[in-house]
């Protein structure tokens, strides 16, 4: 592993290496173990995530060694650099048309797809339904058993090198045309309302207390999320502008697939 991650650092540095065949099968062998789960570009310590910037480095060099080809699908026609995953009945996946996920994103046992794409460095873990018109971007992190339901958008990055990816944990429900972008890391069983928006900046508040709790970037587990809004003062005046609500803490006891809705209703929210 050492040797690898030697020799992507190496044509990373200096890209005229890619027409040397060691570091092109350097660089296909990464892709090869992130598309069977061997490798992942961000992965638990401990407690804390650690983002594998040399894995991402992979990923960026696999462009420029493909080649545009035509890819047909029956009646449909591609055309790009990257070959689509085609092993799903020996790993367990279920995929219904039109859903596309891209060779090098790791899926695991029992995930679903819906008509949905995923992109190259993706991992989503067992169990997960990717509902329809649900995009997970490059290099995000998706948790077991998590829910991501219609029109959800999980942003993806790969530069700057340095950034970390989304990061879904387990058992998360993101409600429809939910979006996580720009890293943001959400915990396990964190459940969000529908259209909420949570970008590296978006201010996530804590209001089940008297003292309220900001957040950027992070919702803790368990938490219960609607989009909100607060008063900014501008030159031009006083407007209203974007945050997110965490209104309640979802309960042990509640059912993971009701359990949005049941906390929507207990906090007086329309559902």
């Amino acid at each position: 592993m050492q040797n690898l991650k030697k020799l992507i650092e190496e044509a990373w540095e200096d890209r005229n290496l890619l027409d040397n065949s060691e570091y092109i099968t350097a660089v296909e062998t990464v892709i090869a173990r992130l598309d069977k789960g061997e490798l992942r570009v961000a992965e638990p310590i401990g407690n804390r995530w650690h983002t594998n910037d040399w894995i991402k480095k992979a990923v960026i060099l696999y462009f420029p060694i493909r080649k545009m080809v035509e890819i047909e699908v029956g009646p449909f026609v591609f055309h790009d650099k990257m070959k689509l995953k085609t092993d799903y009945k020996k790993t367990g996946v279920r995929v219904v048309p039109h859903a596309i996920a891209r060779y090098g994103a790791h899926l695991a046992k029992g995930v679903i797809l819906m008509p949905s794409y995923i992109n190259i460095g993706a991992y989503v873990d067992e169990g997960t339904m990717v509902d329809t018109w649900a995009t997970v971007g490059s290099c995000a992190q998706i948790g077991k058993h998590c829910h991501l339901s219609g029109g959800v958008g999980i942003g993806g990055v790969l530069e700057p090198v340095q950034a970390a990816p989304v990061i879904i944990e387990d058992n998360c429900f993101l409600g429809s045309r939910a979006i996580v972008v720009e890293g943001v890391h959400l915990e396990r069983e964190v459940v969000l309302g529908a259209n909420v928006v949570l970008t590296a900046s978006t201010k996530i508040i804590d209001v089940t207390k008297a003292d309220r709790t900001e957040y950027k970037g992070f919702v803790p587990e368990r938490s219960v999320v609607i989009p909100g809004s607060y008063t900014k003062t501008f030159p031009a005046g006083d407007f209203q502008v974007p945050c997110a609500l965490i209104i309640g803490t979802r309960k042990e006891s509640t059912d993971k697939k009701t359990s949005l809705n049941d906390a929507l209703r207990e906090n007086n929210v329309s559902v």
